[in-house]
């Protein structure tokens, strides 16, 4: 796990102390709540379901949006001080294992973090500070599960490209 974390910070450019500073402050209670997480992932995935690029639609292709919306929100809101809203629904988040059957590449991670660096952008309920310690969360966590798809497939035996 340290060499994962190792990688993603050296591939996202996110020391692991900037990742976690989430975890220095409760950004549930900061932001107000629930709502600013199911506007950041509704946002965030209308975006990523209207994306120009096939290749990067097709990685969603058999989730419903509103499956992934609640998701990622539950997850957040989880992870960023709020009631474990993820883990009562589907158990702990396991975040490599749960992304093992999607193509995580760099190019991948790369779009995610567009949309979602737009998706903060766009609201204004999230205060700039904040928006700079999810979106270095983010940013990290992307890579990170870079780093667990490539260690997964090696596992699997099979090639890797970055």
């Amino acid at each position: 796990m340290q060499a994962l974390q190792q990688k993603a910070s050296e591939w996202s450019g996110v020391a692991a102390s900037d990742a976690f500073a989430i975890d220095e402050t409760n950004l549930f209670e900061t932001l107000g709540g629930l709502q600013p997480f199911i506007d950041l992932s509704t946002n965030f995935y209308n975006r990523v379901y209207d994306d120009e690029e096939e290749w990067f639609r097709s990685i969603f292709a058999n989730s419903k949006k509103e499956d992934a919306i609640r998701n990622q929100y539950e997850f957040l809101v989880q992870r960023m001080g709020g009631p474990p809203l993820y883990s009562q629904r589907k158990g702990h988040p396991a975040l490599i294992g749960r992304h093992r059957p999607f193509p995580v590449t760099h190019q991948a991670a790369e779009r995610w973090l567009h949309h979602m660096q737009q998706a903060l952008d766009s609201m204004s309920s999230i205060d700039p500070d904040s928006k700079i310690k999810m979106m270095n969360f983010f940013r990290h966590t992307a890579f990170f599960l870079v780093a667990g798809n490539q260690m997964t497939r090696q596992d699997l035996g099979a090639t890797c490209n970055k």
